[in-house]
């Protein structure tokens, strides 16, 4: 009876913490300054440009990106670069991630930590899940692995993705 009361708190917490990193962590980030690429905004607006796969939201200078690996600015054109809750999407973060420093002198990257199991194992959404109890990273991948059972699932029914995840 301990064991299963326990269970149960146990999922009462995981659940008042779904997210936790993305709601509350992103506008910590969000608020700190104003960022020169805002990529994969969803439907916030960083203050410069604002990118994504496709408009969510009506956000001021808008540009739809095409393709993650081979964006459409020269080398250095942005000071700073936020890529929020994104590379956990993509089939390969790693070549997602030196495009960014291509275009970008500083990088940072928001992630699902796994703390937060209810964002880093979506099964509908991630297909990887980055090995690491921070979201923030600054100029630096963190190690991830290929979530398969996601990828098995996105190749039966497809991947959804939200904009803003929650």
């Amino acid at each position: 009876m301990i064991l299963l009361a326990g269970f149960a708190v146990l999922v009462v917490l995981l659940k008042a913490l779904n997210h936790l990193s993305y709601r509350v962590l992103k506008r910590r980030v969000m608020d700190e300054r104003r960022w020169d690429y805002n990529i994969c905004c969803g439907t916030t607006d960083g203050g410069g440009i604002n990118a994504d796969i496709v408009r969510h939201a009506d956000v001021p200078r808008f540009e739809l990106v095409t393709d993650v690996t081979r964006l459409p600015h020269p080398s250095g054109a942005f000071d700073t670069v936020l890529c929020s809750h994104t590379l956990e999407h993509v089939d390969d973060p790693a070549a997602m991630f030196a495009e960014l420093q291509r275009v970008g002198r500083r990088v940072t990257v928001l992630v699902p930590p796994l703390w937060d199991l209810g964002a880093a194992l979506n099964l509908f959404e991630h297909r990887v899940v980055f090995l690491t109890w921070r979201t923030r990273h600054d100029d630096v991948l963190p190690p991830y692995i290929r979530f398969r059972p996601a990828r098995w699932l996105h190749d039966r029914i497809g991947q959804r993705i939200r904009a803003d995840g929650v």
